[in-house]
């Protein structure tokens, strides 16, 4: 096996390194700012998909990781003994209207037969989960699919899994030749946006806040563009703000509190919780909004991963493998979507 050096201790780099270290490479990770240092030591942890129908490429390799997610977390947990908060606690969404309620239900089909029969989409009365969720008609919609995890711990899992196999995680590299691949988020796509003096991916914002809630025997909830993910630390995550434009990529201001009401608003069971914690990053957006997996398009011989946005933590089994797969067995599993050439 290559050495492997991953730069970049986000999720998809901490993923792909696990996946590599897993299979016996002889691993290492290089982020001068630490653990989860970016988007990916934020606070949400929603694990959801995208609704179930208009099938395409995306969509099916977010299915199949959420899918495989349970056995990938439950591994990480086991090699390392550090617990990423994973639990497959499903999700609700109020119906707003009477035809929402028709397509809602209409989806129930689709998500039997897309979901290959093993989650389930369904519309149910409001009153099945008491308190959890105020909707306009007295329906919900209730997936069984999405899960939720802690990032941070999800990130420190991960970590501990590595270092038990042998890997390194490290500041500055080491001397010595390696496969490299380049995981570093926004950073990593201004870099290519500078380089090619037109747009290929960029930051964006998002502002997040922790609640003193104990809801961990809940679903999550999606609700006016905004994720309720209870935590099993008896602490409720509500985020995020999409900001293109800002003046500090890391400061919270009344966006946040905005958000904070919305989430009082929707969910009776947090009208009275503290905010614990507020947090703020630049999430990796490409231009395609897919992920850009592949041949880095600036360094010859090396691969870039890149583009998680907020769908990192549900695709990262997944890409984890096709990465994995790519630098150590020269196999190509990456969908023409995901390519870099996609936002180039």
């Amino acid at each position: 096996m290559a050495d492997i050096r991953v730069f970049g201790a986000g999720i998809f780099g901490l993923a792909i390194a696990w996946a590599c270290a897993r299979r016996g490479a002889a691993v290492e990770v290089v982020d001068p700012h630490g653990i989860g240092a970016g988007s990916s030591g934020g606070l949400v942890g929603a694990l959801a998909p995208h609704v179930p129908e208009n099938w395409n490429t995306k969509k099916q390799v977010q299915f199949e990781s959420l899918d495989a997610a349970e056995a990938f977390w439950a591994e990480v947990a086991r090699t390392g003994g550090e617990d990423p908060g994973y639990a497959r606690g499903g999700r609700l969404q109020p119906v707003t209207d009477a035809a929402a309620l028709a397509l809602a239900r209409a989806r129930e089909g689709g998500a039997a037969d897309l979901w290959q029969g093993k989650y389930s989409w369904r519309v149910v009365p409001e009153d099945d989960f008491p308190g959890l969720l105020s909707s306009p008609t007295g329906w919900v919609i209730h997936d069984t699919l999405s899960a939720r995890m802690h990032p941070r711990r999800a990130c420190a899992a991960l970590a501990a899994a590595i270092w038990a196999r042998g890997g390194r995680i490290v500041p500055v590299p080491s001397h010595g030749p390696a496969v490299e691949v380049w995981a570093t988020g926004a950073a990593g796509l201004a870099e290519l946006t500078q380089a090619r003096g037109r747009l290929v991916g960029q930051g964006i914002k998002g502002q997040a806040a922790l609640l003193r809630a104990d809801l961990r025997d809940a679903p999550q909830l999606f609700a006016e563009a905004l994720h309720i993910v209870p935590h099993a630390d008896g602490t409720t995550a509500i985020g995020s703000t999409t900001e293109r434009d800002y003046d500090d990529p890391t400061a919270t201001d009344a966006q946040l509190d905005a958000l904070v009401e919305t989430a009082r608003r929707l969910c009776p069971a947090l009208r009275a919780a503290p905010v614990i914690e507020r947090w703020a990053g630049l999430r990796p957006r490409s231009r395609s909004r897919a992920p850009m997996l592949g041949a880095h398009p600036l360094r010859p011989g090396a691969y870039i991963a890149n583009g998680g946005f907020k769908i990192g933590f549900g695709m990262a089994p997944g890409i984890a493998g096709m990465m994995a797969d790519l630098v150590l067995d020269s196999t190509d599993r990456i969908p023409e979507a995901f390519r870099p050439e996609a936002s180039l």
